[in-house]
């Protein structure tokens, strides 16, 4: 997946898209700051994300593990705006979803600061990663459920990669066919605003000569 741009609320955070189908990164937020990423996701994908926070501890001078007390609240939308998923999680956190709408999907961000004297005016830093697709399987914990021989478990893994590969290039498909939508939508009205130009153009020109021409006659000129 071709990884994107990260930036505050001021703007959205474009992250993760096409380069890997899991990334992991960490990143600093103020304390009612709010951090977004847009994923590109095919339909009916799986997304895990997994996070963990630290506090700026001034006496040590570095950060230190987050007080239970402190929690993230996580929110997703779908390339609709729809929200999807909005919930509180704990200072440590597990949160999952599946795309129902191909597209860019907003995962956002942001402290329970307000309610935690100590983080007042601090700067916490949030480890934060992503899984999509077969790589949110455990499969280590599906060969134990159904007692899988290696060659099997080997098999299963195979045919998880071709489903997702599925989906992406169906994704791919629906990108290009939105892409010349737009492209013939832009075509058409460059060349509709080209025959206005024209028309208006013919219309000020018979205008100008009928008007020179009144002109020259009331000067009798003509």
């Amino acid at each position: 997946m071709e990884m994107k741009a990260v930036v505050s609320c001021a703007g959205l955070l474009l992250l993760f898209a096409w380069l890997s189908p899991s990334q992991a990164l960490y990143f600093h937020i103020g304390e009612t700051e709010k951090k977004c990423f847009i994923e590109e996701i095919p339909d009916e994908t799986m997304v895990i994300g997994r996070y963990r926070t630290q506090l700026w501890d001034k006496q040590a001078g570095s950060f230190l593990p987050s007080t239970p007390g402190l929690g993230m609240h996580v929110e997703i939308k779908d390339p609709d705006t729809n929200i999807i998923l909005s919930r509180q999680y704990g200072s440590d956190g597990r949160f999952t979803f599946t795309s129902h709408t191909p597209g860019e999907h907003q995962i956002c961000l942001h402290s329970n600061s307000t309610k935690l004297a100590l983080f007042a005016g601090g700067k916490l830093r949030v480890h934060l990663e992503i899984q999509v697709g077969e790589h949110t399987n455990n499969y280590p914990e599906i060969a134990a459920k159904d007692k899988l021989s290696e060659l099997q478990l080997r098999v299963r893994q195979l045919l998880d990669q071709v489903e997702q590969i599925q989906k992406e290039q169906n994704y791919q498909r629906y990108r290009e066919e939105r892409f010349r939508m737009t492209s013939e939508s832009t075509n058409q009205r460059v060349l509709w605003w080209s025959i206005a130009q024209t028309i208006i153009l013919i219309i000020t020109g018979i205008w100008q000569m009928r008007h020179l021409k009144s002109f020259f006659e009331a000067k009798k000129l003509v």
